[in-house]
């Protein structure tokens, strides 16, 4: 890794980042940096223990004269999402994370770049670690599993923080302070069926679908992004009603999260529609990149010739199937009535992987209101079951409902407008944060959630901005001088 991010300012930021870039982070595979992190509690001699779960809670005294202040608790997450574009050879379980610096950006060779949300770690690192900084007592949580599961903060126990105010240092835009997010539910359609030999007389092709911009599930969805899964069905499903395609294979999409950059199918066809097949399909494929002209430039389909696969699937559940992908739902389902601009209610339609006789469908549904997040799910579990699929709804989590009183909010509003000149944006976010979760057993808590830009998050094109980090870094220090007195 370059020394150039480490000379970055602010040092105490960016070095922190730099250590934890260079351990391994994946979702559920936590046990490199839940080591690192406690290793890094007990070196400063601070109180530093894991919970049952796995998260790790350090805790460090109020600075002198800052004594009567309110505890705060400072939240970050310790996963990563783990994306590379299919070029890049690259070991998320052994490799460190690549950065350079391209201009005001921070980048990552290839791969996300772990700035979600490793800097909010790296900044609460950076207070426990100072000697200078004034501060109240601080707890600090890093939680686990974020990403995939939210399972930290559903598995923290109360009674184990004793803070009264919760900085959660997880969002992407420096003008925004968020006071609400959404809730979210996994919806998993699998089915098996009979594999078909190849009919005599047939022509194999391979489909791809490439450069797309992807992004996150949650904060990207309203920006018309592609999705490769359903521009995939769409292919699929005119060269099925057109000329009888069947297909071998699919495998589209990654994690439930990252809005799917790629898929590649192996299909079939009759050799006597050949010519054809390709024309039409050119014709299809030409109106797809006229759509999505402006929101994806890069977007890539490819129809090679291919070796003739072994098996195809059943006829009638493919047909199912296809029609099932292109009913359900994917994108904004419901925009907000109380909140301007704010997504209420979207489903990413993450992953599809059909493959030797067996369906899997992934989908991540979000919304800030329980019973539309279930109204949406309910939608696509019908979708699914009518094309023969078992649908399971699984790790379920709250929303955060925004509190437009809170004490700790008129704290940022007014820092903020003083050092900016302006005011920030009040918001609630399309995202999954762990407030809601966390306070389910802490209800009392008073919380809040603010971060330095980052763009492109959950996708290879994650960027963290070097300006924007100065002045969030400017910004944390003059709240934890500013944290109200205890009652």
């Amino acid at each position: 890794m370059s020394q150039e991010i480490r000379n970055l300012e602010p040092k105490e930021l960016w070095n922190q980042f730099a250590d934890l870039n260079a351990v391994p982070r994946p979702s559920k595979k936590e046990d490199r940096v839940i080591q690192f992190m406690k290793d890094f509690g007990n070196r400063l001699g601070l109180e530093t223990f894991e919970d049952e779960i796995r998260n790790v809670i350090i805790r460090k005294p109020a600075t002198p004269g800052m004594e009567n202040r309110k505890t705060v608790v400072m939240q970050g997450h310790l996963d990563m999402v783990h994306q590379k574009n299919n070029e890049t050879d690259f070991d998320f379980d052994t490799q460190g994370i690549d950065m350079y610096v391209d201009g005001d950006w921070v980048r990552a060779r290839g791969t996300t770049l772990g700035a979600d949300n490793g800097l909010g770690v790296a900044t609460i690192m950076a207070i426990l670690e100072s000697t200078n900084i004034p501060h109240p007592a601080i707890e600090a949580l890093f939680t686990i599993d974020e990403e995939t599961g939210m399972t930290g903060a559903l598995n923290l126990k109360g009674g184990i923080l004793t803070g009264e105010i919760l900085l959660n240092l997880d969002t992407e835009e420096d003008d925004e302070i968020d006071i609400g997010c959404a809730g979210g539910v996994d919806v998993t359609a699998t089915r098996s069926y009979q594999q078909e030999e190849v009919p005599a007389s047939s022509v194999g092709y391979k489909i791809v679908v490439k450069g797309l911009t992807g992004g996150h599930s949650g904060m990207d969805i309203h920006k018309g992004l592609g999705n490769a899964n359903k521009i995939m069905n769409r292919l699929l499903f005119n060269g099925f009603e057109n000329f009888g395609l069947q297909i071998a294979e699919i495998n589209g999409g990654s994690l439930r999260n990252a809005i799917p950059r790629e898929s590649t199918a192996h299909v079939i066809i009759a050799n006597a529609y050949d010519e054809s097949f390709l024309f039409d399909m050119q014709t299809v494929i030409d109106d797809i990149k006229r759509e999505f002209k402006t929101t994806e430039p890069n977007l890539t389909i490819e129809i090679t010739k291919a070796d003739l696969p072994q098996k195809v699937m059943d006829i009638g559940v493919q047909e199912g199937i296809l029609r099932a992908i292109y009913t359900a739902h994917n994108g904004v389902y419901r925009m907000s009535a109380d909140m301007a601009d704010l997504v209420e209610t979207s489903n990413n339609m993450a992953r599809v992987i059909i493959k030797d006789g067996q369906i899997h469908i992934g989908c991540l549904t979000r919304s800030s209101v329980e019973t539309s997040k279930f109204d949406l799910a309910n939608a696509l579990q019908s979708a699914f079951e009518l094309a023969g699929c078992e649908v399971t709804l699984s790790g379920s989590y709250p929303g955060w409902t925004p509190n437009v009183n809170s004490e700790i909010l008129d704290v940022l509003v007014a820092i903020y407008e003083k050092q900016n000149g302006e005011k920030p944006r009040v918001v609630a976010c399309h995202a999954g944060l762990e407030c809601g979760i966390l306070g389910t057993n802490y209800p009392e808590m008073d919380m809040i959630s603010f971060g330095p830009t980052i763009h492109g998050a959950h996708s290879p094109d994650e960027r963290a901005s070097i300006s924007s980090a100065q002045k969030y870094w400017k910004f944390v220090l003059e709240i934890l001088k500013n944290i109200p007195l205890k009652n």
